[in-house]
């Protein structure tokens, strides 16, 4: 399993706290930037990111800002990717089981570590259930190209 991960200065210390965790857990995992506390427009990370997802670069991407709110709006601009902003397990999880999300968003002024660390590990530990949830899935894609 290929992970992006990217982040903004708001981001930088919960990303390299993430990054180093799922390195150390044996993850593929690039980091994409920002790398560094200078204030920088996290536009321009979210959508490397989710660009790269959407390119089948990576199989997932993680997104850290201060809420989660920006980066989740520039990757969901990004045909072909599902982002979702979670703030626990059960979103992260859920975000998998029934939305198919490829990009999870984390806020760093919202969350900790040790709760951030729990949402990428339900994040990348859940499949998608399919079923009913496919056709939703569907929908969500035919918006997209409208």
């Amino acid at each position: 399993m290929k992970i992006c991960i990217a982040n903004d200065h708001a981001g930088y210390e919960l990303k390299c706290q993430i990054f180093d965790y799922l390195n150390n857990h044996g993850y593929d995992i690039t980091d994409l930037g920002c790398h560094g506390k200078e204030s920088v427009d996290y536009t321009e990370f979210a959508y490397k990111a989710a660009k790269d997802v959407a390119d089948k670069r990576y199989d997932f991407g993680i997104i850290i800002c201060g809420t989660g709110l920006g980066v989740s709006m520039v990757a969901n601009k990004v045909k072909g990717i599902r982002a979702a902003v979670c703030t626990n397990e059960f979103m992260a999880k859920m975000a998998r089981e029934h939305n198919d999300a490829n990009v999870v968003c984390m806020g760093a002024r919202v969350i900790g570590l040790g709760v951030a660390k729990g949402i990428v590990d339900a994040f990348l530990e859940t499949g998608f259930d399919g079923g009913r949830h496919k056709a939703r899935v569907d929908n969500i894609m035919r918006v997209e190209e409208n």
